[in-house]
C-alpha cells in the first residue's frame, strides 16, 4: 500500500510517499480502506519532529480517517465488512490502509458522505470533549472560542449554540462572516481588536462579569489575557499551542477569581478514554449530523500526492474549517 513514511522532519519534502506492507488487524480490530484523512495542527507539528507519534515500524503521520471496513480480526464482530466508519488514531491516517480498535471507530452518520466524514472526529470530539465535559458548558452560559475559523472553532461554535449557550470567537478577518453565519454572537478580528476588552464590554451588556467557558488552542500570551477575560470561577481549556508553548500565569488572578486551568489533548488519552469517547460521539454526536444540527465545514480537498501543498496551505492560516486529503 502507499503511505506518507516520515524518515527524517523538517520542511514538506520529508512528506514521502512509499510502498510498504499492509498492516494487519489484530484480534479486536478491522482494517479500514481509508477514503480520506484531514490535516490537524499536530500533523505538522510531528512533520517537524516536534510531537512524535506512537511506537511504530513505519512513522505515518495522520490522526484522522475515513473509509471502509475491509476485513477483521477474529474477535472483532461489531461492525460488518463493508460498513464505512470514520475515527482518530494515534498515527497512520496517511495511508491507503489502516487498522484501529472496533471499539474507537465510529460509523459515519446519514447523509455525510464517507470522504466528507474524514473532516468530522478529531475536532469534533476534541470541541465537544474541551466545551461539554472539561468545560461543562450550559444553556445561558457564555463562552470565548479563539480560532473560530479552525476546524475546532467551526465544530465548537455549532455545539455552543445547539446547547444554548452565548459564543464570542476570535478570527482574521476574511474568517469573521464564516463565524457569523455558524451562529457566532460576536466575531472578534484578532489582529485589529483587544479581545479582552471586546468580551468584557460584551459580557456587561448581558449582565454579566467575564465568560464562563474558554475554549483556546493558541496558548502563549493569550493564556494571562484568557485570566482577564473569564468570569469568577470560570474555566479555561487548553487544547492547543498555536501561539507558543510558554505562558506566565498571574497566579493572583488564578486564586482571587477561583480559576479552572484544564490542559487537554486526545493522542495521549489511553484506550479505555479513547473508546468512551467513541460513544459518547456515537451516542450524542453523531445524531445531531443526521437531524442537520450540525454539519462539517471543509475548506479545501486535495488529492494524495499533493500532501505537501495541503501542509503548505495548513500553514498559511488561511483555511476556514477542515482540509481534507482524499486517498487513492
Amino acid at each position: 500500500m502507499q503511505a506518507v513514511v516520515l524518515e527524517g522532519y523538517g520542511e514538506v519534502d520529508v512528506l514521502k510517499i512509499q510502498e510498504i506492507p499492509l498492516p494487519k488487524p489484530g484480534p479486536t480490530e478491522v482494517r479500514v480502506k481509508v477514503a480520506a484523512t484531514a490535516l490537524n495542527r499536530a500533523d505538522l507539528l510531528q512533520r517537524r519532529g516536534l510531537y512524535p507519534g506512537p511506537e511504530a515500524e513505519y512513522e505515518i503521520p495522520g490522526i484522522e480517517f475515513s473509509g471502509t471496513i475491509e476485513s477483521s480480526g477474529e474477535a472483532a464482530n461489531k461492525y460488518p465488512i463493508g460498513t464505512k466508519v470514520m475515527g482518530i488514531v494515534g498515527g497512520g491516517g496517511y495511508a491507503e490502509y489502516l487498522v484501529a480498535d472496533e471499539r474507537q471507530i465510529i460509523p459515519v452518520p446519514e447523509g455525510i458522505s464517507v470522504v466528507e466524514a474524514a473532516s468530522i472526529p478529531e475536532v469534533w470530539i476534541t470541541a465537544f470533549d474541551a466545551l461539554m465535559d472539561k468545560g461543562n458548558l450550559q444553556p445561558g452560559h457564555k463562552c470565548l472560542i479563539h480560532a473560530g475559523g479552525s476546524g475546532v472553532g467551526t465544530a465548537g461554535i455549532q455545539i455552543a449554540k445547539e446547547l444554548g449557550a452565548q459564543v464570542a470567537v476570535t478570527a482574521s478577518a476574511p474568517k469573521l462572516e464564516t463565524c457569523k453565519q455558524l451562529g457566532a454572537d460576536l466575531a472578534i478580528d484578532y489582529k485589529a481588536q483587544d479581545f479582552v476588552d471586546e468580551v468584557k464590554k460584551w459580557a456587561e451588556l448581558k449582565g454579566k462579569i467575564g465568560v464562563e467557558v474558554i475554549l483556546d488552542v493558541v496558548g502563549g500570551d493569550y493564556l494571562e489575557r484568557n485570566f482577564r477575560c473569564v468570569s469568577s470561577q470560570g474555566t479555561i481549556v487548553q487544547v492547543g499551542a498555536m501561539g507558543g508553548g510558554r505562558a506566565d500565569i498571574n497566579l493572583g488572578a488564578l486564586l482571587q477569581k477561583r480559576l479552572t486551568l484544564i490542559g487537554t489533548v486526545l493522542r495521549s488519552r489511553s484506550i479505555e478514554e479513547k473508546i468512551a469517547l467513541a460513544e459518547i460521539f456515537i451516542s450524542r454526536i453523531t445524531p445531531k449530523f443526521e437531524d442537520g444540527s450540525y454539519k462539517p465545514v471543509i475548506d479545501t480537498k486535495y488529492p494524495f500526492q499533493r500532501i505537501g501543498e495541503a501542509h503548505t496551505y495548513m500553514e498559511s492560516n488561511k483555511n476556514i474549517g477542515k482540509i481534507i486529503i482524499e486517498l487513492p
